[in-house]
């Protein structure tokens, strides 16, 4: 376990204040992400917080892009809440708190690839007309369960970029197995959501909570495989 640092803390806090001026939180939602922040320093260490903070700065950029847009044909996400913070980084936190567990490493990298794909491919995949997943029938922007080739590879990308970081990092000493890790299980964690959002999100079965929570447990448990 990791001695907590004050100047953790403060960076900690700054940052949860930082994301609620800037809109991207709520009070509750930059609260819980600090308080998971501090945890995820006591348990894992300093290093693992930035990937999540990479993950954070990443959403903030692809919401944040063409927002006006967005706001016309009203898929704007805008500012987010604690559930938001909870359904895409309770995996990662308990991924971090057996992160000394072989293979865990993996599952903290995979599922915070999945929540970067994810939030990555639905932000930049809405500037192109989706298809649904399960009938590739054309749809409305931010359609659950909807894809397009832009949200796919931006998905990727984000998820290459989280791999690359982890290893940077020291998360995982070995580039191609957290690159591996990254972009399978992100990528495959991205599908899920967009599967789970067509079949049971569409029909008021899950709400977009759920639907998080369930991808970033499949990106977590295909990155343990791969560790």
């Amino acid at each position: 376990m990791t001695d907590l640092n004050i100047g953790y803390v403060l960076l900690c806090v700054f940052i949860g204040f930082l994301t609620y001026q800037r809109g991207a939180l709520d009070v509750w939602g930059s609260l819980f992400m600090v308080l998971m922040g501090l945890l995820i320093i006591l348990s894992a260490g300093f290093n693992w917080l930035i990937l999540i903070f990479i993950f954070l700065i990443l959403g903030l950029l692809s919401t944040k892009y063409r927002h006006e847009y967005k706001k016309s044909i009203g898929v704007f996400e805008g500012t987010r809440s604690a559930k938001n913070v909870i359904s895409n980084g309770i995996v990662p936190f308990v991924m971090a708190a057996f992160g000394y567990y072989d293979g865990f490493f993996g599952g903290f990298i995979g599922s915070v690839a999945t929540a970067t794909a994810d939030t990555m491919a639905s932000e930049i995949g809405v500037l192109q007309t989706p298809r649904l997943i399960t009938t590739l029938q054309r749809v409305e922007p931010g359609t659950d369960g909807g894809i397009s080739i832009v949200g796919t590879a931006a998905g990727i990308a984000g998820a290459g970029i989280i791999g690359l970081s982890a290893f940077l990092l020291g998360v995982c000493p070995d580039p191609f197995k957290s690159m591996k890790i990254a972009v399978i299980a992100g990528t495959v964690g991205c599908f899920m959501d967009s599967l789970l959002g067509a079949v049971l999100e569409r029909r008021k079965y899950l709400n977009n909570e759920h639907v998080n929570l369930l991808a970033t447990v499949t990106g977590a448990v295909i990155g343990i495989l791969l560790a």
